[in-house]
């Protein structure tokens, strides 16, 4: 396209390209054809092919320059030919050389964000999503399974300019846009043979915002329409694989140089330089050609939008109501016999923050579930959650954790990147704050910024990055359950004290066997459809049933205006429309809401009998 367009410069190239592709992913099954970075190892893809990654946007770093068209002259034949510098990091010239002082030179600019697997993704989700994995062309097979890439490019023998062969254009300084040979990834002109990565690597901090994350991170560049991309935003982008080695060398090449480089001809920092270009063999660079957001995470449901996919909604609803029986049955052995608690946990499992009046955020449902009997308990009942939703996280509130943990991102400006913290999730994350954990202590400066985030994370649904001289609003739509001994001294939307049916002997054997009894795969399948439609279904009241719920709270007023007051009515509202999407209902009905009446009522009866027990809880 790119060769063809040189006899008409009007062609739209760049265009046609991103459209063929476009097209092509429209087929259906091509997007299960292409190899996922998520799933296949590194080493296994070929460099320069089409592959996708489902990631998080965790950093965007500042515009770059490349050559989009560039000349290269044959030192021999002295026969010019015009190449396309589009989608690459480095130029392709053979035994040529580029002639900087072309004027077809055509100098362009893209944006880089910085990217990660979607943090706290479950093993279900990979284990489903690598079972359709795409097996690499055989022809390109490693003969052992940790060659580096460095290996796997002498062997390829690939059309890139040997790095020996590229020599700085002298008078140039260092930061034209020119002498960033075709990428400006690395705002200058690489001159080295790949070297061993060993020093460079240990050092590197890959960022992910969960500790104990393992998977790709990816410099993704992007080509057109950037500013409709937010940071946060959970994507499959499909593009160009690029592992060049030439990229790998930078990280000890400017180690080496930094110490002895006039601090006026470059503006980065070492520590910037090491962020911004890391090696490629651990962190490959992607080319964007397309992408899709992702809705959901959840490798079961369809990847287009509900409604695109009646066939499989309309089978879905139709089971909606008899699997969420089941559920109710499973979750009531979980917790002890407690068929309340279970009712408002699927509720909570399913709540959504649908849209925002002002700073409000509609539809989040914080579960405070009190009354739980140990920590091998809390921590049992979140690995069976875990088993349940695409993406979770398990925070223990120990003093130690809230005193070190780095919960809210923070701008490094020293190495020019966003320092990701525990809160930087994507979003319908169910976030598990375990608060049996916490013991008698001190909460130090840390701990109380952390405490603060958290209870802004759950009433307002945001968290305030921290830029040093100022803090910046980032939305988020995160399910965060509570479970304490005590009221939690978090807010919450709901709390729930767990009223225990079943004394068993030895707590981990039942849960064990409950688990092992209720759940067969095609089982908990059934579970993780049924609670990820549940959140993505659309919900609406007629005027008929708003004019019945007002005339209700008009009622239940008129004896005790102090019984019920409006922020009660905003949390029966709420359950009433997560009971009516729990049946697979999508609009409210006159059923549903006396059963939301019910259960609240049943609800604050229990906590009202528990305070008489216990006397007023802190």
């Amino acid at each position: 396209m790119f060769a063809a367009s040189q006899s008409d410069p009007n062609s739209g190239w760049e265009a046609k390209a991103v459209e063929f592709f476009k097209d092509h992913l429209k087929e259906k099954d091509a997007p299960t054809s292409v190899p996922s970075l998520n799933d296949v190892p590194l080493h296994y893809l070929k460099p320069n092919s089409l592959v996708k990654f489902r990631c998080l946007i965790q950093d965007m770093f500042d515009p770059e320059f490349y050559m989009g068209v560039y000349e290269t002259v044959d030192p021999a034949t002295k026969a010019k030919v015009l190449r396309c510098g589009k989608y690459k990091d480095v130029t392709e010239c053979g035994v040529s050389r580029v002639d900087f002082n072309s004027r077809n030179t055509v100098t362009a600019e893209r944006q880089t964000f910085y990217c990660v697997p979607i943090p706290g993704e479950n093993p279900w989700v990979k284990e489903i999503s690598s079972l359709s994995r795409v097996v690499p062309s055989t022809s390109y097979a490693p003969t052992r399974q940790k060659r580096s890439y460095e290996e796997d490019d002498e062997m390829d023998d690939m059309d890139t300019q040997p790095q020996k062969q590229r020599e700085p254009h002298p008078g140039m300084s260092p930061q034209s846009p020119t002498e960033q040979h075709g990428n400006g990834d690395c705002k200058r002109q690489e001159t080295e043979a790949p070297s061993s990565q060993t020093a460079s690597t240990s050092h590197l901090d890959l960022n992910f915002p969960l500790p104990g994350e393992k998977g790709p991170s990816c410099l993704v560049k992007v080509y057109e329409n950037w500013d409709n991309f937010k940071l946060n935003d959970t994507l499959e982008v499909y593009g160009i694989l690029s592992v060049s080695p030439a990229l790998s060398a930078l990280a000890d090449e400017k180690d080496a140089s930094s110490s002895i480089m006039d601090p006026t001809e470059s503006m980065e920092t070492a520590e910037e330089q090491r962020v911004h270009c890391p090696p490629a063999s651990l962190v490959p660079r992607l080319h964007m050609l397309h992408a899709r957001p992702v809705s959901h995470n959840n490798p079961l449901l369809p990847s287009a939008t509900l409604e695109d996919n009646s066939a499989f909604l309309s089978s879905t609803l139709s089971e909606m109501a008899s699997v969420r029986a089941e559920l109710l049955t499973y979750f009531t052995h979980i917790l002890l016999g407690d068929a309340l608690a279970a009712e408002y946990l699927i509720l909570h499992l399913i709540s959504n923050v649908y849209s925002r009046r002002d700073v409000l955020p509609l539809g989040k449902f914080t579960l405070n579930l009190s009354g739980c009997p140990t920590a091998s308990y809390t921590e049992r009942l979140y690995q069976i959650i875990q088993q349940l939703v695409p993406s979770s996280y398990y925070l223990g509130m120990s003093l130690q954790n809230m005193n070190q943990m780095r919960l809210v991102p923070k701008k490094d400006y020293v190495a020019n990147r966003l320092a990701s913290g525990v809160l930087q999730l994507a979003r319908h994350t169910s976030l598990f704050l375990d608060e049996i954990q916490l013991e008698q202590g001190q909460l130090d400066t840390t701990g109380v910024r952390n405490v603060t985030a958290l209870g802004n994370l759950i009433t307002w649904q945001k968290v305030d990055y921290d830029f040093n001289y100022h803090q910046m609003e980032f939305p988020c739509n995160i399910n965060v359950l509570i479970v304490s001994e005590g009221r939690s001294l978090l807010p919450s939307d709901c709390q729930i004290h767990l009223q225990s049916q079943v004394t068993p002997a030895n707590m981990e054997e039942y849960l064990s066997s409950i688990h092992m009894h209720t759940q067969t795969s095609s089982q908990l399948n059934k579970f993780r459809i049924y609670l990820s439609v549940a959140r993505l279904l659309d919900y609406n009241i007629s005027d008929e049933m708003t004019k019945s719920v007002e005339d209700d709270f008009v009622d239940m007023r008129k004896d005790d205006p102090q019984s019920v007051s409006a922020e009660d009515l905003h949390r029966m509202l709420v359950v009433a429309r997560l009971l009516s999407l729990s049946l697979g209902q999508t609009s409210l009905s006159r059923d549903s809401w006396l059963r939301a009446k019910h259960i609240d009522m049943l609800r604050r009866s229990r906590m009202e009998q528990h305070k008489c027990v216990n006397g007023n809880e802190p």
